[in-house]
Parts: structure tokens; C-alpha cells; sequence
């Protein structure tokens, strides 16, 4: 209990007690950072018992953490409801990220590893006005590859890539691509009918990953899975693109579940999350 008191009490230089050896954190910092990040999860504010429940921290050490986080304004205390609220700067400083983050260069190790790890291309690609717009490629080293121009547009019905984007909208944005951009026949096999397409939307909810099954290119197939922002909107999706003798359909489930763990990763990455429907 004595040591319990003496981390609690404050100080006008860092000791020993302050810090954590095993990794360097300034406990003080650690336990600070871990009251904002507990408040933004609760976006309708917290009231301090509440906090300190959540924190595991004593109460008194909590409304201290507190105190210096409104003073800086990354909390604020809402005095009529009794609750702490994410303040303007924690807004700021997320923004900030938010603005400067590059998605192509961030993704680039994700998708080397993918290469690395499979032997097929991996791509990355954003929606822009119902189309998909390939933003990073890493090539396969195989004689025989698939390749997608950086700055190459395909149509969401027909790749792989655009039905994971098209996977995480609602309905009725669905709806509209359709009807901007059309559905028109790349391949025998590509899906021309909307209710066809949206058939195969809810399988890839259920499964995770996209496949496209030779209906952009006769002999090529894909599978993709989408990252999302911190809304649970897509921002991009990912993909792995090789020919179908090498990218058979006995081969398709692994590579997908391998696409959609590290479209997961590259979103925590970000800062994003996966919607719970998905």
C-alpha cells in the first residue's frame, strides 16, 4: 500500500516509480493515455467513478489525469451531466493524422508481405466515382503474373477489389454505382445482373474476402478484402491477383483468409476498424 501511495503522489522530476523498466513507459503517461483512449471509446462521456472503474486507477488518481488533460484540452467535463468528454485537441491531433496519413506508402510492407507470402501480385485500390483506381502494387517474381497498372481503373462488378469495396456499402450505395457506372460483360463469367451481384455481395459479408473468378480477364483470378477507416467506412481494399493455374479454386479459401487477416491488420494500422456486420 505505502508504495501504491508513493506512485500517487505527485512530482517535480521523474523517479524510479515512475517508470516502467520492462519497456520505458512513463507510467504517468501510460496511465493518462489509457483514460482518453477509454473516454473516446464511450463517445457519450463517462462520470469519474465510472472512469476509474474502467482505468482500474483509484479515483483521486483518475480526477488528477483528468484535471491535466482538460488543462491541455484533450478532455472536458461536462459539469451539468457530471461527464468527461474527448476535448478539441484529441481532435486535432487525430485529425492531423488523418490528413497526413499516405494509404499507398503505409500499405506497401502489407502488401510486400503478401507477395512474400503467397508468390502472386498484391494490389491496392480505392473507390473514386464507382470505379476501382489501383493506388500500390507489389509484383509477383514469377514468370507468369498479374499486372494492373498504378492509376488503373477497373469496374467494381468485375474485380475482386471493387466487389470488397461494394461489400462494406449499403445498399443503396450499391444501387447508385450500378447505376452510374452500368454493369457491362468483361468475360462470359462476369455477373451482369444486379441482383446476381448482389447475391455474391452478402457471401463475401459472411466470408470476408472477394473473389474474382475470371470475370475481368479470362485466366486471371483475385481475391480481396477491404480496409476500413475509423467510421468502419471502406477507404481500400487489397487484393492478390495471379493466374488460375496457379491461383486455383482449391487454392482460393487460404488465400483469402490470408488477404483478410492482413486487410485487418493494415486497418488497425490505420487507425480504422471493422464494422461489426462485417
Amino acid at each position: 500500500m505505502a508504495s501504491r501511495k508513493r506512485m500517487e503522489m505527485p512530482a517535480t522530476r521523474q523517479t524510479a516509480n515512475d517508470v516502467d523498466h520492462r519497456d520505458g513507459r512513463v507510467q504517468a503517461l501510460t496511465r493518462a493515455l489509457e483514460i482518453l483512449n477509454v473516454i473516446a471509446e464511450h463517445g457519450e462521456g463517462m462520470g469519474l467513478t465510472e472512469l476509474a472503474r474502467a482505468t482500474k486507477l483509484a479515483p483521486s488518481t483518475a480526477h488528477r489525469l483528468l484535471t491535466t488533460l482538460q488543462q491541455d484540452r484533450f478532455v472536458q467535463f461536462d459539469s451539468g451531466a457530471g461527464l468527461w468528454l474527448v476535448g478539441v485537441q484529441a481532435f486535432r491531433v487525430g485529425s492531423a493524422f488523418v490528413h497526413t496519413r499516405d494509404i499507398a506508402r503505409i500499405a506497401r510492407p502489407y502488401l510486400r508481405r503478401l507477395t512474400e507470402a503467397t508468390g502472386e501480385t498484391a494490389n491496392l485500390a480505392i473507390e473514386d466515382e464507382g470505379m476501382a483506381v489501383y493506388v500500390g502494387q507489389v509484383e509477383s517474381r514469377q514468370f507468369v503474373r498479374a499486372i494492373a497498372k498504378t492509376g488503373g481503373r477497373v469496374f467494381m462488378h468485375s474485380s475482386a477489389l471493387g466487389k470488397a469495396i461494394l461489400a462494406a456499402l449499403p445498399p443503396a450505395d450499391i444501387s447508385k454505382i450500378i447505376l452510374h457506372r452500368g454493369m457491362p460483360p468483361f468475360t462470359p463469367k462476369t455477373i451482369v445482373e444486379e441482383a446476381a451481384l448482389l447475391r455474391q455481395v452478402e457471401k463475401i459479408r459472411r466470408q470476408g474476402y472477394a473473389v474474382d473468378d475470371e470475370e475481368y480477364s479470362i485466366g486471371l483470378r483475385c481475391v480481396s478484402a477491404s480496409v476500413f477507416d475509423e467510421h468502419g467506412s471502406p477507404i481500400a481494399a487489397i487484393s492478390l491477383s495471379g493466374p488460375t493455374f496457379r491461383v486455383t479454386r482449391n487454392r482460393v479459401p487460404e488465400l483469402g483468409a490470408t488477404v483478410l487477416q492482413v486487410a485487418q491488420e493494415l486497418t488497425a494500422e490505420l487507425g480504422g476498424r471493422r464494422p461489426k456486420a462485417a
